[in-house]
């Protein structure tokens, strides 16, 4: 970034310094004045007023501007990119609410009120409580707001999440979507990733016989197996530089796009109502134990959390072992005659 006149850097055993100092190299040099390490905070321009003799600015009083504040913060900057774009998302939502307002006015109350209108949505609002639940963090930490402002917030009770889906939905999705929304339900079937994931996939990816894959969201590395299903889906596509996924022009798909894309397709088709792209994850993941994979061995290949896999191979294992029972019973039945 640009420094502004008089703001020098300097760069000494792997460790950056910044400083003031007026008419350097002159006969009217001034003093040599430290500066914060990070020119992309508030204290470093607060510190850079003082040294250059003018009163330091007001902090800044509303909502709004501190969420400008931790957008440009290199707290937000270090968030991986999928988790930044669904961020903005909710602090639009808080913006609209309470955007004008003095920061140090918003209390939980409020966030409570914000939630109560998002009831009709509450997998939203509970994504909203954990924006706000980081935003407040971060900004009581560096005195934007007095006090925690989602102290005793409790989130809408999870209704299951992402569902699997079942055997049925997999059928009248495969019967019916079409075009790119076709081509992300065969890719997320059959790998388990998710749709920030999905959408990156090219042939580039493949190795020995599977993708390889850095995930966006986690930074952890795995290998899908190419299931001869996919295989065969993917043979009737044609071979062109790039992700699977792409617009007319060339241009590859986003998440964003994928998701509106994904809804209108799925709207359309009365057997996956209630569905969610991401419930495909889980649907790998119990195809994956019925075949008999380990917990580690599902790990490797969908890269979800030990504790996420064992919850959905608990409902399928539970399942699976009603099924068993029932026709154990029935064979007992069968050989006693009854």
């Amino acid at each position: 970034m640009d420094l502004p006149k008089g703001v020098h850097h300097v760069v000494s055993r792997g460790r950056e310094y910044f400083y003031y100092q007026a008419g350097r190299g002159t006969a009217n040099q001034g003093p040599r004045i430290t500066l914060p390490n990070d020119p992309h905070s508030p204290e470093f321009w607060l510190e850079l007023r003082k040294a250059q003799g003018i009163a330091a600015l007001p902090e800044i009083p509303t909502f709004g501007g501190v969420c400008d504040l931790y957008q440009s913060s290199p707290h937000f900057g270090g968030l991986n990119g999928e988790t930044q774009r669904q961020y903005r998302r909710y602090l639009n939502i808080a913006r609209k609410a309470w955007g004008a307002l003095p920061a140090e006015g918003v209390r939980p109350k409020h966030v409570r009120a914000l939630l109560d209108q998002l009831a009709a949505v509450p997998g939203t609002a509970n994504c909203v409580l954990g924006l706000l639940r980081a935003l407040s963090s971060w900004g009581l930490e560096r005195g934007h707001f007095p006090q925690s402002v989602t102290e005793g917030v409790k989130p809408y009770k999870s209704n299951g999440g992402h569902k699997p889906w079942t055997p049925a939905q997999c059928a009248a999705a495969e019967k019916n979507f079409t075009g790119m929304v076709q081509r992300a339900y065969f890719l997320a079937r059959y790998t388990g990733q998710r749709g920030s994931d999905v959408v990156r996939l090219a042939e580039t990816f493949i190795d020995d016989g599977g993708f390889r894959l850095v995930q966006k969201k986690t930074g952890r590395e795995v290998w899908c197996p190419i299931d001869e299903a996919l295989a065969a889906e993917m043979a009737t596509w044609e071979r062109m530089p790039g992700a699977y996924l792409r617009q007319n022009h060339g241009k590859a798909y986003s998440r964003k796009l994928l998701d509106g894309q994904f809804a209108a397709a799925r709207d359309q088709i009365p057997e996956l109502a209630g569905t969610t792209f991401h419930g495909l994850r889980g649907t790998r993941v119990v195809e994956l134990r019925q075949r008999g994979a380990t917990t580690m061995q599902i790990q490797d290949q969908v890269g979800m959390s030990l504790r996420m896999i064992e919850r959905y191979c608990r409902f399928a294992d539970k399942k699976a072992n009603g099924k068993a029972a029932v026709l154990s019973l029935a064979e007992r039945r069968k050989n006693s005659g009854l």
